[in-house]
């Protein structure tokens, strides 16, 4: 069996934080099992790798013995987590939610172990609750506690509506944690609040409350902003093999190591010993190497990993790229910069038209992923490689 502080630092790595902070300790101080639960509305039918930060922790707590459930939010996902939204957001549909669940419950087991992972739909407990059981529920939570969430305050500072059913949803949530009986939840850093609600219900029925434990939200290919598929600056889990391994190779430096700390399942020490390597002189492009043959042999297999890299090297190392690539920094005004005016500007094209029609003609690529978008608009902070044709390239950076 693992020492305690042996899973402990494993199992905290790359979270943001563990409420209450000595809690986990305590936890597996009492009992070798714990009741893991991490739960997600069927939003949209395809994950990124943002997403899978949380799947990752709880393949680390499978790893360590420990009892691990995939809540699938099919009756919240009816309400709508109207977390750091400042409106209230549209619920989905019960068709959309089935469609959505579906896809989840095949993506995940691209890295939880089948075998080991209870799968539960929180329907299961909540449809059979009738109106004067919800209404007793809500009890158990005051308008004054809602209204220390952030995003409720801001909302309700600034005059705009609230509908009372986003204050259900909190609670909903909370009380899966008592259906669960959960020893630990795992959720995102804008889901702090809501976890802390399971804490407080599982207290009033009785039980010992739960473990919060919060993960970051992984920043996108940019570096600055979360990653999302509105953004473009994600990584999708069901993207082709080539595709994944350029986007990872074209993060900067810095962010590998983040990307490392809460994507990679290798061990602390081996991911300080990678950087003690590249501190003492190795090309970081080498552990970027590492990094995205690990992922995308994750989510395909080793065999198109490698593939991926020696597609990846003939493209950009072996003469497709020039050594001489012109650096141009440009400003974005409003946060954006369209696409045609960001080739205008760094000198690949003579003029937004020509830029229009060498998309259309599909001569643009980005980080050696062909666009077809002419609307596209690409975020400040962002720094990639720009091809017009097959001899014009440039790196441009955006702020």
């Amino acid at each position: 069996m693992t020492k305690i502080q042996d899973q402990i630092a494993e199992l905290e790595r790359g979270t943001d934080e563990v409420l209450p902070e000595d809690g986990l300790r305590a936890k597996l101080a009492k009992r070798k099992t714990l009741i893991v639960k991490a739960g997600f509305d069927p939003t949209a039918p395809d994950l990124h790798i943002g997403h899978t930060v949380l799947i990752n922790k709880m393949r680390q707590f499978q790893e360590f013995g420990h009892e691990v459930v995939f809540l699938i939010g099919d009756f919240t996902g009816m309400i709508g987590d109207p977390s750091g939204k400042n409106s209230t957001r549209p619920p989905l549909t019960e068709e959309e939610i089935k469609v959505n669940a579906a896809t989840y419950a095949t993506q995940i087991f691209k890295i939880l172990d089948r075998e080991k992972t209870r799968i539960e739909f929180n329907s299961n407990w909540m449809a059979k609750m009738d109106a004067a059981g919800l209404v007793k529920l809500a009890s158990h939570y005051t308008i004054a506690r809602m209204l220390e969430r952030d995003d409720f305050k801001k909302r309700y500072d600034n005059g705009q509506p609230i509908s009372v059913h986003e204050f259900l949803y909190p609670i909903v949530q909370g009380y899966d944690s008592v259906a669960l009986k959960a020893d630990v939840e795992l959720g995102g850093t804008d889901q702090k609040f809501n976890l802390l609600v399971g804490r407080k219900l599982q207290q009033n029925f009785g039980q010992e409350p739960q473990v919060v434990m919060t993960t970051p939200l992984l920043e996108g290919l940019d570096g600055v902003q979360k990653m999302s598929k509105s953004l473009g600056n994600y990584v999708g889990i069901t993207d082709a093999p080539a595709d994944m391994f350029g986007k990872l190779m074209s993060i900067s430096d810095d962010l590998m190591w983040r990307y490392f700390e809460v994507l990679s399942f290798r061990t602390l020490g081996d991911i300080a010993g990678l950087r003690k390597e590249v501190d003492d002189g190795m090309n970081p492009r080498d552990a970027k190497f590492e990094l995205a043959t690990e992922i995308v042999a994750r989510f395909h297999d080793a065999a198109q990993a490698a593939a991926a890299k020696v597609e990846f090297i003939a493209r950009f190392q072996q003469g497709a790229m020039p050594k001489d690539m012109p650096e141009v920094k440009l400003i974005a005004a409003d946060g954006r910069l369209g696409i045609a005016h960001l080739l205008k500007g760094a000198g690949l094209v003579s003029s937004t038209s020509e830029a229009f029609r060498m998309i259309k003609q599909g001569a643009v690529r980005i980080d050696g992923e062909r666009i077809e978008d002419r609307s596209l608009q690409i975020d400040s902070g962002s720094t990639c490689i720009y091809q017009v044709g097959r001899r014009r390239f440039a790196r441009v950076s955006i702020s």
